[in-house]
């Protein structure tokens, strides 16, 4: 295949994408298929020569899409949404075409620079202080590691940098409802799982500041180092708020490192009447959310803004000769605030999202996800044998399906293998105060109020078969 083919084959790809989009809504929304079935269709070895695109894209259009989950299906309401608007999907054709290895300024300059631009954008956007500095990672999982890596390295003072972990038992402190990427930061930088320490939320799930307090108090008493604060904006699980201006307050006064965890909760505050739940967030030292899960921006594409970026930096940034940009010092490097040395050109779909929507655009899908998921929410608890387990978060609740005199775990279990096999809409679980209980969270850049309404139609019409 050369560039010439590549032509040809991309408009029969656009065709296909427009086509795939047209008729989401006649598919099932997560795959029909069970382990094994896919690998079971592809040949044991590899090609030797060469085989014809036509045949390799009838293969495409015969296996994968039944093979997949459809993640931008207007009735996808499991996880968290994985964004991926049209405006994002030309601008990754874009970036895929020029194919840039963006680790350092001089190998893709306006990267760089659009990268900067359009985080900072989003921060106006969000309304934080001007002092904060953006950059994008891949997930908010490895933001998430660069901040408590930092976290690290501060409390030993750096040395920690050079020598590794020697004797000290640095504590982590997160709210009982932080997502599992906190636990795996602290495993990866050597902190480990003994020392995450879970603090008990209240009534509302949120970390209480006093038993925050206590237990830095009482590592300290015990000869052990607090290094940092995880703070919970959008709760994976129920959608859960810690108190952030409180904690922020406890953290600063044993002078912790915090970080804000908003990967999902972050692009609602782009509405202003929604910033009360992250009050506070202006005094973090670093704060991640994920344009990809709210915003329209295809995955993957997660920002996580600096109070300062120089602590960071400082236990993640290396230039080497190599890597100079010769006759400039003071040049951003972006490889220098994160893991990875080899980065892509994420801010590219960023840039035409934000300009191709608008922000008023994008606000009123984000006020109508959390209007309609209000609207589904009083739907069920108006519907006799439904409980609803947690009462909504901007676009995020949970329910259980518990008639009088049977085992509300068990039935909502079926309940929920009945949906996803029925194939309408997709849905996923957790647990809540040891309780199986299904989570619903709109989302999709396309879904509507009916969409969103047919939550309670199929939930309705398959329990009613249990």
């Amino acid at each position: 295949m050369n560039h010439d083919d590549l032509k040809n084959w991309s408009k029969r790809a656009a065709d296909w994408t427009h086509d795939y989009h047209s008729t989401l809504r006649d598919r099932p929304v997560r795959a029909q298929t069970k382990p094994g079935e896919i690998a079971a269709k592809l040949p044991a070895a590899p090609p030797e020569t060469a085989e014809p695109m036509e045949e390799i894209f009838a293969d495409f259009e015969r296996i994968v899409p039944d093979g997949m989950t459809h993640w931008q299906h207007p009735r996808f309401f499991a996880y968290f949404p994985a964004n991926a608007s049209p405006a994002s999907m030309l601008a990754e054709q874009l970036a895929n075409s020029i194919a840039s290895n963006c680790m350092i300024w001089q190998a893709s300059p306006a990267a760089t620079e659009i990268e900067q631009v359009t985080t900072d954008w989003l921060r106006q956007a969000l309304g934080l202080p001007d002092s904060f500095t953006g950059t994008i990672h891949d997930s908010a999982t490895v933001a998430t590691l660069s901040a408590v890596i930092t976290m690290r390295d501060r409390a030993s003072g750096w040395r920690s940098v050079d020598e590794g972990l020697t004797g000290q038992r640095l504590r982590i402190y997160a709210s009982a409802q932080t997502h599992s990427s906190v636990d795996k930061a602290v495993r990866l930088a050597g902190i480990g799982q003994r020392n995450l320490v879970k603090i008990d939320t209240d009534a509302d799930y949120r970390m209480d500041p006093d038993k925050l307090d206590a237990a830095i108090r009482d590592d300290i008493f015990n000869d052990r180092t607090p290094a940092g604060v995880v703070l919970c904006t959008g709760g994976t699980s129920i959608g859960a708020f810690d108190p952030i201006a409180e904690c922020i307050e406890v953290a600063r006064a044993h002078r912790l490192y915090t970080h804000v965890d908003a990967a999902w909760a972050g692009s609602a505050m782009i509405c202003p009447e929604f910033r009360t739940l992250w009050q506070g967030a202006e005094g973090a030292d670093s704060i991640v959310f994920n344009p990809h899960k709210w915003l329209g921006a295809q995955f993957d594409c997660s920002v996580q803004f600096l109070a300062d970026p120089a602590p960071q930096i400082r236990s993640l940034g290396l230039r080497p000769d190599y890597l100079q940009t010769l006759g400039e010092e003071e040049i951003v490097n972006f490889n220098e605030w994160t893991v990875p040395l080899g980065r892509r050109f994420r801010a590219l779909k960023l840039w035409f999202v934000l300009r191709a929507y608008g922000l008023d655009n994008l606000r009123t899908r984000i006020r109508n996800h959390v209007a309609w998921i209000e609207e589904l929410t009083e739907a069920f608890r108006a519907t006799p044998g439904f409980e609803i387990t947690t009462e909504p978060r901007l676009a995020l609740f949970s329910f259980r399906y518990a008639p009088d005199g049977g085992d509300a775990d068990a039935l909502t279990e079926r309940l929920l293998e009945k949906v996803n096999a029925d194939g309408r809409i997709y849905l996923t679980q957790t647990r809540h105060q040891g309780k199986f209980v299904i989570r619903v969270t709109a989302g999709s850049f396309d879904c509507t109020r009916d969409d969103v309404m047919a939550v309670h139609a199929v939930v309705t019409e398959l329990a009613a078969t249990l």
